[in-house]
């Protein structure tokens, strides 16, 4: 069996969405210095890596992370290369893709090769347009993912991709890394930290391929 991590890795000067509070992590205790244990402190935003989004993150009185179905993170997932579109992925480039019997959809853009390379956050990420977005909603999926930070592009106002896609209920998996992962199907394995009452989590994402 193949398995793909697809997770970026949450660390101290990792690019976060202009606004969002930053990653850290440092130490309460050490070994070295005594202790019976290492115990390590985070601090994050909830929308840092790769991470989903509920409702509530763009909607007022949306659904929260509870209300999410675990059936909508785990099972078959699409992953299109969308790689040769040049600027935003718009209505056109979905409708002349194979969307028979897909109901999870993972994008690959040129946003995953920078991740290796990434230090400062990038604006000119690849993401979603309006149309695109309600193409997306109608075709009644469970989950759209994106290998930029957003499926939204950077300072769209009234966010036209996020929108429609929490309001037809599809929960939105963003920051993957899908740089070695050819197009095809796979199964999809999310597991975001059950944060209660949260508009989003960060989460660990796993493709694989074969028997399990």
């Amino acid at each position: 069996m193949k398995i793909y991590d697809v997770t970026l890795s949450l660390r101290d000067g990792m690019p976060t969405y202009p606004g969002d509070p930053p990653f850290s992590r440092r130490t309460a205790a050490t070994i070295e210095e005594g202790a019976s244990s290492e115990v390590g402190i985070i601090e994050t935003g909830a929308h840092a890596g790769t991470h989903i989004d509920a409702p509530a993150h763009m909607m007022k009185g949306g659904g929260r992370l509870e209300s999410i179905r675990p059936e909508a993170l785990i099972g078959p997932a699409r992953v299109f290369d969308m790689r040769r579109i040049k600027g935003h992925i718009d209505a056109r480039h979905l409708e002349a893709l194979n969307w028979r019997g897909v109901k999870r959809v993972l994008f690959r853009t040129k946003n995953s090769a920078r991740h290796a390379k990434a230090k400062a956050f990038d604006p000119g990420f690849v993401a979603l347009t309006g149309d695109a977005a309600e193409f997306l909603a109608s075709k009644r999926l469970l989950l759209v993912g994106v290998d930029g930070p957003s499926v939204d592009r950077f300072r769209s106002g009234t966010h036209p991709a996020h929108m429609p896609l929490l309001g037809a209920g599809v929960v939105l998996l963003e920051g993957l890394d899908l740089s070695r992962v050819p197009a095809g199907t796979y199964n999809l394995f999310c597991g975001p930290i059950k944060i209660e009452g949260g508009e989003g989590a960060p989460a660990r994402v796993f493709l694989t391929r074969g028997r399990i």
